[in-house]
């Protein structure tokens, strides 16, 4: 059994496209393109040199010390965080860009939550000159300020969006909308393992050089490639599907992630989307999504902007089907008390998004010899005001 990709673009019954038809084109010829431009020598010769040159990979695989004596385990810290942009949606952003100049766009449209994605698209947009337009939902505009302020300096115009709770959803919602408005010239640098095939393959392809380097960076700590345990957060499922991507068919692996379960999963301030969820149809293909009775999507909330998304990526919707992978939901509180935890223990202050992640150990029960593997997605100067902020209340 492999979880991977059909020949469809489903993940078991979960992904395909279901586009407008004025987007039906741009879809197909991605589909028709990707995987051999990705495949090409030219292509991987590029994208391999700006990862290493650019990007600065390989990233470490840290043995944090003072955290595995607390937890009980020996816990690898996988340092997404120490990435070129702060986090691993670099790793995305480079390959993306490369695949647009091949196919011919000359204009870059992404959408953005924490603004990691949006910085990482600017960035890869100044490197090879291309046009950049992020949109954000305006609530996140507010409290991702820093992030904002550097993709106008990296040339990028950052439109904010005023719909909905102007969050991440929000920001899809109009970045599919000048999508469909300029199909000709426009590539689409979607920031997560969502949306119509083959964005969930192709973002999970791109960020998997996250998993190449932990086996063999396990293989030279530990003598073997493969860990009991991989911990990531998931929201949308980047992180989470780069690193579990060459892991995802070995079953000596134990898979667990971490959804933000804002105030709680009863409180309806949450984006807990494997708890809460049904299937459904968001932004382009078939998931897990919080809606109502009706079919309507609820409005998600978290305090980390990147997991505040009411749907997650098929492949994970899959995995959790299938109870490949464990999901533990981690609340606001949660996951503050764990940023602190690791910042004090181990001198790494996380993303909000990666904080959940850490926020998910205490919630574990592990054997003195069991190796985990945590993804720390990305570094937390972008959220030092919320940190602050929340215990000044």
């Amino acid at each position: 059994m492999t979880y991977k990709v059909d020949n469809e673009g489903y993940f078991g019954e979960f992904g395909g496209a279901y586009v407008p038809e004025i987007l039906h084109k741009c879809v197909s010829d991605l589909q028709n393109e990707y995987l051999k431009v990705i495949e090409s020598e030219s292509f991987q010769k590029e994208y391999r040199a700006l990862l290493t040159d650019y990007v600065g990979r390989p990233s470490p695989l840290y043995y944090a010390n003072r955290l595995s004596q607390k937890y009980g385990a020996k816990i690898y810290l996988k340092r997404e965080d120490l990435n070129h942009t702060g986090a691993h949606k670099i790793n995305n952003t480079v390959g993306q860009i490369l695949i647009a100049r091949h196919m011919g766009k000359t204009r870059i449209i992404a959408e953005t939550g924490a603004g990691q994605h949006g910085v990482a698209t600017a960035t890869v947009c100044a490197l090879m000159n291309m046009e950049c337009v992020v949109y954000m939902g305006a609530t996140d505009v507010k409290r991702q300020h820093v992030n904002v302020e550097k993709m106008k300096m990296l040339g990028a115009t950052v439109v904010p969006v005023e719909s909905g709770n102007k969050t991440l959803k929000d920001a899809t919602n109009e970045a599919i909308r000048d999508w469909c408005c300029h199909p000709e010239n426009t590539f689409y640098i979607i920031g997560s393992t969502v949306g119509p095939h083959p964005y969930p393959d192709m973002v999970a392809r791109l960020q998997s050089v996250i998993s190449e380097e932990i086996k063999w960076q396990l293989q030279e700590k530990i003598g073997r490639d493969y860990p009991d345990y991989l911990m990531a957060c998931v929201g949308g499922g980047s992180n989470a599907g780069g690193t579990v991507y060459h892991y995802m068919d070995d079953e000596r692996v134990k898979i667990v992630l971490a959804e933000a379960g804002g105030l709680g999963i009863t409180t309806g301030k949450t984006a807990a989307t494997i708890a809460l969820g049904k299937v459904g149809i968001l932004h382009g293909s078939k998931s897990y999504v919080i809606q109502d009775e009706n079919g309507q999507i609820t409005e998600p909330y978290s305090i980390s902007a990147g997991l505040d998304y009411p749907g997650i990526g098929p492949m994970h919707a899959n995995m959790a089907a299938k109870k490949r992978a464990q999901v533990l939901v981690v609340n606001d509180d949660e996951a503050i008390a764990a940023a602190y935890e690791l910042t004090k223990l181990e001198g790494i202050i996380p993303a909000l998004e990666s904080a959940h992640a850490i926020g998910a150990l205490p919630k574990m029960k592990f054997k003195p010899d069991d190796v985990v593997v945590l993804t720390v997605s990305g570094r937390g100067d972008k959220d030092i005001e919320t940190y602050l902020n929340y215990y000044r209340k």
